[in-house]
């Protein structure tokens, strides 16, 4: 009967100690995190529109058409975020 007695004492101590860490570990990321926020500020991005026939180096080469050039360029933009430049397009 003493080894069930101190086998959930070791139970009731490790699991109070896991969960008290663990507050500790939430609460020091909450308060990083409200550090951060307050102290360091974002840094802001700022997009340069770029013309879509200003991307393509050569315009109706390969046999595309220019709506298949012009659709080739605006996904490339979304897929990049506007920093992909389309230099040479083959029909195959």
């Amino acid at each position: 009967m003493e080894n069930i007695s101190i086998g959930l004492l070791l139970m009731v101590v490790g699991m109070t100690t896991v969960f008290a860490i663990l507050f500790i570990v939430i609460y020091l990321g909450k308060g990083l995190i409200a550090f951060v926020n307050k102290y360091v500020p974002e840094e802001v991005v700022v997009k340069q529109q770029v013309p879509a026939r200003a991307t393509v180096a050569t315009s109706n080469a390969g046999g595309v058409s220019n709506q298949e050039t012009a659709a080739i360029v605006s996904a490339l933009s979304v897929l990049t975020g506007g920093k992909g430049k389309v230099t040479k397009i083959e029909k195959k």
